[in-house]
C-alpha cells in the first residue's frame, strides 16, 4: 500500500470535489440529451447487425476504494467474446463486429457510461476502470498500482488523451504514469482541459 503520507499530499479540497461532482452531473445529462438521435441509431444498428443485446454483458470494474460496479457499454463485440476469460483488447480483434468496428473509430461506443457518471461510479475525468483480474495481476507486477482506485474511474483521463488503450504489463506500467500525473495534479482546469481534448479527438477521429 502507498504510505499514507503520500496519500495525504494528493488529496484535494472539498471545493473541488463538490465542484466536480456538480460538473460530472450537469455535463452528463446534457451530453446524454444532445447524443439521444445518436443512441438510438446505435442502438438499431447493432441490433440488425448480429444477434445479441444492445448493451455488452460485460464484468464488473473496479471503480473508487476497490468498490466493484456495472460498466455500461454498447455492445462491439459478438454475443459470448468474454466467455474465455478477460483478455487485453487486440488491435484486429476478430471479435469485433463490422458496427462494433465503426463505433469503437468513431468513439461512441462508451456513450453508455454517461449514466454510470450519473450514478456516481465514474467521474467524466480519471483513470479509465479496470476489470478485476487484470487490477489484481497489475497491483503485483506495478508499485503502487492501487493508488489509481483513491478517486472514481473516468469516462476519458489524462492518459487515454496522453498515451493508448494498454496492451500488456509493460503499456500498463507506462499508462499508470500518466494516472498518477492526474491524481497529483488534478483541479478543475485541468478536469476542463481533458473533456476538451477527448471532444477534439471524438470529432477528429484522431
Amino acid at each position: 500500500n502507498m504510505p499514507s503520507t503520500k496519500v495525504t499530499e494528493i488529496k484535494k479540497s472539498t471545493f473541488y470535489h463538490v465542484v466536480k461532482r456538480l460538473m460530472d452531473i450537469f455535463f452528463s445529462i446534457l451530453l446524454i440529451i444532445f447524443f439521444l438521435p445518436v443512441i438510438i441509431i446505435i442502438a438499431i444498428a447493432i441490433k440488425l447487425g448480429s444477434k445479441g443485446p444492445i448493451l455488452a454483458n460485460t464484468p464488473n470494474r473496479v471503480g473508487r476504494n476497490g468498490k466493484l460496479f456495472k460498466m455500461y457499454k454498447f455492445r462491439s463485440m459478438v454475443p459470448g467474446a468474454d466467455q474465455g476469460g478477460a483478455e487485453w483488447t487486440e488491435k484486429n480483434d476478430s471479435r469485433i463486429t463490422r458496427v462494433g468496428l465503426i463505433i469503437r473509430r468513431l468513439h461512441v461506443d462508451e456513450i453508455p457510461q454517461l449514466w454510470n457518471i450519473v450514478r456516481g461510479e465514474m467521474a467524466l475525468v480519471g483513470p479509465r476502470p479496470e476489470l478485476p483480474s487484470f487490477v489484481l495481476k497489475l497491483e503485483k507486477e506495478i508499485p503502487y498500482y492501487g493508488l489509481r482506485h483513491i478517486i472514481p474511474p473516468g469516462f476519458t483521463g489524462w492518459a487515454q488523451i496522453r498515451f493508448r488503450n494498454a496492451r500488456g504489463v509493460a503499456e500498463s506500467k507506462e499508462k499508470f504514469e500518466y494516472d498518477l500525473f492526474y491524481i497529483k495534479n488534478r483541479n478543475i482546469f485541468m478536469d476542463l482541459g481533458i473533456i476538451l481534448k477527448t471532444i477534439t479527438i471524438i470529432f477528429t477521429h484522431d
